[in-house]
This record gives structure tokens, C-alpha cells and sequence, in this order.
């Protein structure tokens, strides 16, 4: 099975016509290559470890850390076993987030929707094979991994990856199957081609997406795209609650029309 702590999207190697591109500069690709490495740790990394992580020369990469290290983007750990990501990171993520016209509408919207349903609410942003999470409102009973900005979870699997999916051509859901690590998170992860298209079908019926522990055992999860001007899918609001808590049909009955209106007001922006 598959870890749900980690980033999923690993390192983004420059493309050929990226590098014949005159104005690309290598020097960055490799900081952002070394950077990218913790994507995978579960600990701190050495040198050595980053270094093999990230593709990157040991030489170059030992230049790039201490570079890095120099202005806050890397430091070591307090016991000093290795390197992790630097606090001045998080600088950018409050740029991306603040800067972001989806992320800024939608978050009174989003606050309501809380007050409304007392369960989890999380904002995801597509980014090819994945959603990434741009805001986590918790309920009563999460766990750490639940609460983290930009945790990132795979398209095919999840309602929110789902409802976009729905808003999508057929031939571009068939990429994202065919281009997507379907390994399985849990033993009910629906992997099969076939099953997914069925779900994906579903959802542009209802308007919304449903997940039942395909992701987190014990979780219900249902999604709705959030679509940009032209009609395309850019995102998707998730409400997600406890199966010891809810059946899948009642938290879908109830909580279902308060998210797809939710995803309509921001919509409409």
C-alpha cells in the first residue's frame, strides 16, 4: 500500500525542451532538484541521501545545500543527524496563497461551509496527476497528516480528483487513468480502469464525487469540482467524515448540496 504522508509527485527532472530553451538556467533546475529531495524523507537527509534523492551531483549538491543553508532554506536538524527544509519556505507558501484569486474567494465561502457541517473541509488545487491542498479546516478528530497545507493526494482516487474528472473530456479522463500511479492506498482503492471511468460517470450525474475509504480507512469523503471562467475545472472543495460516525449514504444526503452550492458561489466569481 501506499504512504499518504509524503508528497506525491516526485522529482520533476527539466524536460529536453525545457534545457534548449535559452533562457533556462540550470543552476536553478538543480537548487529546485535538491530542494524537491524531501519530497521522499521521512527523516533528516545527509548529504549523500540528498544527493541520490535528487538526481544531482554530490559536488553540486553539496554548493547548492550550503547555499541554501546560508539563506534559510535549509538548516539542520536540532540534533544535528541532517539536513531538512529551512523555515524561510514557508514564506513562499504564504505568497502563493495569499497571491492565489481562487484560494482568496473561496475562503469565506469555505468558513461558512464549516460553521454548516462541523466535519473536515479542505480546498484542493489540480496540478496534473494530483490535488494538492491549499487550505484544511479540521474537525474534532484529525490526525497530523490531516491538518498539513500542500499535502497532496492522486486524481483518480479521491472525490475531489473525481468530481474534476467528471468536468473533464473523455479523452482527457483516459489520460489521467492511464497516466496515473495506481498503486493502492488501502484495500479499497479502486485501481481498475473500468471501475474508475463507472465512478467518474456517477459523479457527472449527481454533480458531485463519493469515496469511500479508498484513502484513509474509516473515511467518507465527498467532492465537488470548482470550475474557472471558461467552464474548466481548477479545483475542488472536500468534505470528508468518520464511517463510526456517518453511514456513507446519510453524510452524503445531508452534506452534498450544502458543498455543491459552495462550489457554485465560488464558481461564480
Amino acid at each position: 500500500m501506499r504512504s499518504i504522508l509524503h508528497a506525491q509527485d516526485g522529482i520533476r527532472e527539466p524536460s529536453e525542451e525545457a534545457e534548449q530553451d535559452p533562457l533556462f538556467v540550470q543552476a536553478v533546475a538543480r537548487t529546485v532538484q535538491v530542494l524537491s529531495a524531501f519530497h521522499s524523507a521521512s527523516k533528516p537527509m545527509s548529504l549523500n541521501e540528498i544527493a541520490a534523492a535528487s538526481g544531482v551531483g554530490k559536488s553540486a549538491t553539496q554548493r547548492v545545500v550550503a547555499t541554501l543553508r546560508h539563506l534559510g532554506y535549509v538548516e539542520r536538524d536540532p540534533d544535528d543527524n541532517g539536513y531538512v527544509p529551512g523555515i524561510r519556505l514557508l514564506d513562499h507558501t504564504l505568497d502563493y496563497l495569499r497571491l492565489n484569486p481562487l484560494v482568496a474567494r473561496a475562503s469565506p465561502v469555505l468558513l461558512e461551509l464549516r460553521r454548516n457541517v462541523r466535519e473536515r473541509i479542505d480546498l484542493s488545487l489540480l496540478d496534473g496527476l494530483r490535488l494538492v491542498y491549499a487550505a484544511r479546516m479540521q474537525s474534532k478528530r484529525e490526525t497530523f497528516f490531516a491538518t498539513l497545507v500542500g499535502h497532496s493526494v492522486p486524481v483518480f482516487c479521491t472525490s475531489g480528483g473525481r468530481a474534476i474528472m467528471a468536468a473533464m473530456s473523455d479523452d482527457k479522463v483516459e489520460e489521467i487513468i492511464e497516466k496515473s500511479d495506481r498503486r493502492p492506498f488501502t484495500a479499497k482503492t479502486l485501481v481498475e480502469p473500468s471501475a474508475i471511468r463507472e465512478k467518474v460517470l456517477e459523479a457527472r450525474e449527481a454533480g458531485y464525487a463519493v469515496a469511500v475509504e479508498e484513502v484513509l480507512p474509516g473515511e467518507v469523503a465527498l467532492g465537488v469540482a470548482i470550475r474557472g471562467p471558461d467552464g474548466s475545472p481548477l479545483a475542488a472543495i472536500h468534505v470528508a467524515g468518520s464511517l463510526g460516525e456517518w453511514e456513507a449514504e446519510e453524510f452524503t444526503r445531508r452534506f452534498a448540496p450544502l458543498a455543491v452550492e459552495a462550489a457554485r458561489a465560488i464558481s461564480r466569481y
